[in-house]
């Protein structure tokens, strides 16, 4: 599911909301909605926040390459992936290309991973009409 939106529209907010209830859902725990049917996740994946390691000479930009190389290359069928503003660091000609990429890897990956992927790249929506 491709999420949109503008700064403060509570796009973060919902990605964090949604890992955390999928997780206690997972080791039993109440959950605040009315009904949850949630099924089996055996992996949560998120990619939120901005950070860099510049101890060991890695930037804001490639700590994030990083950690979305290690979630493509581990998931699984019933892994959930949360990723928030992927492609951002870079120009946005280069940002949305590389969100891009790695939203049609997900969806044509043979596991079918449930995602999350929020994006300020309206140029996004466009691949609704592709896929």
């Amino acid at each position: 599911m491709m999420i949109t939106g503008p700064n403060m529209s509570g796009k973060s907010a919902l990605l964090r909301q949604t890992a955390l209830i999928v997780l206690m859902a997972q080791i039993g725990c109440y959950v605040s909605a009315d009904n949850a049917d949630i099924g089996f996740v055996d992996k949560i994946f998120t990619r939120v926040g901005a950070s860099d390691n510049i101890s060991m000479g890695e930037s804001t930009f490639m700590v994030e390459m990083n950690e979305t190389a290690s979630i493509l290359n581990n998931l699984s069928d019933n892994s959930l992936i949360i990723l928030d503003e992927i492609g951002r660091g870079t120009s946005t000609y280069d940002g949305v290309s590389i969100a891009w990429a790695i939203a049609e890897y997900i969806h044509e990956h043979k596991t079918k991973a449930k995602t999350l992927f929020a994006t300020h790249y309206h140029e996004l929506n466009d691949m609704t009409k592709q896929f």
